[in-house]
């Protein structure tokens, strides 16, 4: 069975989640975390000229304003090949070193599970 298949449906939630604000706000990636009580943050890349922000780094600051103290997972749809350190350091923070973290492509397809 490929790891797409064995996907937890709330894992395939945040992945959704996480390619529809990026098509929809036209971004080069999209994201969602879930924090300890269930909830979902989604966010997408942020590009203005006085901040810049990646999908994922803005989606856990989300989560940590909003009140999470934790996470359960963590999605970034993108077409790059690997989540940077940065973003990885940023679910660590919050969700600790084994939080997943699901690299998915602008397809939805399930790429790589990352530990933050």
């Amino acid at each position: 069975m490929s790891e797409a298949a064995q996907l937890d449906p709330e894992d395939r939630k945040i992945i959704t989640l996480a390619r529809s604000v990026r098509a929809r706000n036209d971004v080069p990636e999209g994201a969602a975390v879930r924090d300890e009580t269930g909830r979902t943050y989604v966010a997408g890349t942020v590009a203005l000229d006085s901040l810049k922000l990646s999908a994922l780094r803005t989606a856990v600051a989300m989560a940590v304003a909003s009140g999470a103290t934790s996470l359960e997972a963590a999605a970034v749809v993108t077409d790059a090949e690997s989540a940077s350190e940065e973003d990885r350091a940023a679910v660590r923070d919050l969700g600790g070193a084994g939080t997943p973290v699901l690299l998915a492509g602008p397809d939805g397809a399930l790429r790589a599970t990352l530990d933050a």
